[in-house]
Formats: C-alpha cells, sequence, structure tokens
C-alpha cells in the first residue's frame, strides 16, 4: 500500500479551545454548542429565556462543559455584560459564534417598534458583537457568523430580515479582510430553512418534522456540522462563505 500521509491536510484539534455563543440556547445556536462541547470545547452560551438556557445547559453538561447566562442583546449593556461574564468564564476564548436572531418579515408587516427591535438584535448586535469578538481574540481565533440564504434569495415576505442578512454577508466578507492579516479567521454561515422555534408559529413542530422527513427543511444539527468544518480547517486557511441548504427545496 502505498503511503497517503499528505493525502489530507492536517486538521486543527478542538479538544481544550473556548467559545462564546450568542444565542445559543435553542436552534441552531444549542445545536453548535452541544457539538462543540462534545468534543473537548468549553463553551459560553446566552439566550432570553431562563428556561431555554437551562434546558441547554442540561444537554451541554450532558456532553461536556458549558455555561451561561439569560438576557436580552439588542440591549448594548447586556451585551457587554454577556462577553464579560464570557471572558471571566473561559479565561482565555478562542472562539466566537455569532448566531442570536430574531426573525422579521415584510417591511408593510411590521410595526415601526418591530423594525427597530429586530435591527437591534439582528444586525446591531451582530456588529457589536463582532467588534467585542475582535477585542476578546486580540491576534488569534475564529470568529464564526450565521446569516442566511435569505440575504440571496430575497423574498418579498422577507424584506426585512434579507436585508439585514445581506448587510451580514457583506459585513464578513469585509472582516474577514480586516482581520485576517491580525491572526482572526472570520466566515460566514448561510443555513437555508432549518428547524428552530424560530419558525414558529408559521411553521409548527410536527410541520417541521415532516419537512425535515421529506428533506426540505435542514436540522439544527446539519448547520453545526458546517461549522465544525470551519473550525477544523488548517489556521492558514479560512472559508469564506459556506452555504448549506435543503437538498429537497424548490428553487426559489
Amino acid at each position: 500500500m502505498k503511503d497517503l500521509f499528505d493525502a489530507h491536510t492536517a486538521k486543527p484539534d478542538l479538544n481544550g479551545r473556548k467559545a462564546i455563543i450568542t444565542g445559543g440556547t435553542t436552534g441552531i445556536g444549542r445545536a453548535i454548542a452541544v457539538l462543540l462541547a462534545s468534543e473537548g470545547v468549553e463553551v459560553f452560551i446566552c439566550g432570553r429565556s431562563p428556561e431555554h438556557l437551562g434546558d441547554a445547559l442540561e444537554r451541554i453538561r450532558e456532553v461536556g462543559k458549558g455555561d451561561g447566562v439569560a438576557l436580552d442583546l439588542a440591549d448594548p449593556e447586556q451585551l457587554e455584560r454577556f462577553f464579560d461574564q464570557a471572558r471571566n468564564a473561559l479565561g482565555n476564548p478562542d472562539i466566537v459564534v455569532v448566531n442570536a436572531a430574531v426573525p422579521a418579515s415584510a417591511l408593510s408587516e411590521m410595526s415601526a417598534d418591530e423594525i427597530r427591535y429586530a435591527v437591534a438584535v439582528d444586525f446591531t448586535a451582530y456588529l457589536l458583537s463582532a467588534k467585542a469578538a475582535q477585542e476578546t481574540l486580540v491576534d488569534k481565533g475564529d470568529i464564526v457568523l450565521i446569516g442566511s440564504m435569505s440575504a440571496h434569495v430575497l423574498g418579498a415576505g422577507s424584506t426585512v430580515y434579507a436585508g439585514m442578512k445581506a448587510g451580514i454577508a457583506g459585513f464578513a466578507e469585509a472582516l474577514r479582510r480586516e482581520l485576517g492579516p491580525q491572526g482572526i479567521k472570520v466566515s460566514l454561515v448561510e443555513p437555508g430553512k432549518t428547524g428552530a422555534d424560530f419558525q414558529y408559529p408559521d411553521i409548527p413542530a410536527e410541520k417541521q418534522r415532516e419537512m425535515i422527513a421529506e428533506e426540505t427543511m435542514l436540522r439544527a444539527e446539519d448547520i453545526a456540522v458546517g461549522v465544525h468544518y470551519l473550525l477544523t480547517q488548517p489556521r492558514r486557511a479560512v472559508v469564506q462563505q459556506l452555504t448549506i441548504a435543503p437538498r429537497g427545496q424548490a428553487q426559489e
């Protein structure tokens, strides 16, 4: 048998790393936290609901090590407090996953207050979280931004959400160029329709299960596997954008 030592590039080990994950109590964020914890990453998460936080931490601690806090990232003071607590808990974090988001729909269907809140969580808090991540990582580590395929589908029923996610896509690419020379890798993951509480009430739990079985909807764990892939690439390589779509989803 031929020597195949060079058939695969060396992959960094995740064991012993430390990750801050926003929106880590439900859906995609929870799946990422659980998978990373199972790989030996200590995680610190946040979410708005104490009940969801407790449930997520129970699962995380079944497979690894983690802690977290319940708060609302729409409030800049609470966002700052989250990162302070995360740094204190982890000591030397080297991964930040910016994931927390709320649903938003068409401009004509939302009130001004609803739009302001969605922008505060889905855009302003993303940029402020990335800023906190840059200050935390200094000259090493990974920032992973969770965007959405909505940035490219641009459906009439998702005007506000699509606009924000398109903004995040541009921000992610520019940030990769800004922070790469400093030693920080920046990647963007853009999931298609994914089963999560995020889809309620438009797509109830039973309908989500049906769509996942039909392969017209992804599981949150599918996105977590994508994040795992990004984090196990060599330090010299950055996967700038990873789009994950349901195989059976019709073309929009």
